[in-house]
Parts: structure tokens; C-alpha cells; sequence
């Protein structure tokens, strides 16, 4: 397995309860998938550098997991779609 660092950021308007559950959402798709979640950092919100889908803030969260490729592939996709994600990045560590 390969390790990845995501970053991702939420809309700032959400409740504390579907920010709880798109976390564990995106958290389940790698375990579904056989990989390991080593650790997930909620940095909260903060304000942008420019907006984004006309937002001015919004809600990070840092996830370091354990993966193979399939599983990165079927998270970037479900980043995509989701509609309370304003942007996403995931990088190989290691």
C-alpha cells in the first residue's frame, strides 16, 4: 500500500452534523476499500485566497491514509461529485 495526504475543503455553511458525516464518508470509501486511515485533522474554518463557487471560507480537513491506487481513484471521484466539496488535492508521501 501506498501512503496519500488529502486535502480537502467543505462549504462553511454546513451543519456540524453533515460535516461530521461527509468526514466519515470520505474516511469509509478508503476502509471500504481496503486501505487505513492513519489520521484525520480538522482544521475548522477559515477564510479563502479567493472565492471559490462563491464562497469566502471554508472548512478544511487534512486525511493521512494508507492505499492502493484503486481506492485514491474511487475518493477523487466521490470529491467530484460531491457537491459540499469546493476543492480537494491528493498527494503520494510516500
Amino acid at each position: 500500500m501506498r501512503r496519500y495526504e488529502t486535502m480537502y475543503i467543505l462549504r462553511p455553511g454546513l451543519e456540524e452534523e453533515a460535516l461530521g458525516a461527509a468526514v466519515e464518508r470520505f474516511k469509509s470509501v478508503v476502509e471500504e476499500q481496503g486501505g487505513t486511515v492513519d489520521r484525520v485533522d480538522r482544521w475548522g474554518k477559515r477564510r479563502l485566497a479567493y472565492e471559490i463557487a462563491k464562497e469566502k471560507e471554508g472548512y478544511y480537513v487534512v486525511m493521512r491514509f494508507s492505499a492502493e491506487p484503486p481506492a485514491v481513484k474511487e475518493l477523487d471521484r466521490l470529491f467530484k461529485i460531491s457537491g459540499d466539496v469546493l476543492r480537494h488535492i491528493i498527494v503520494l508521501t510516500g
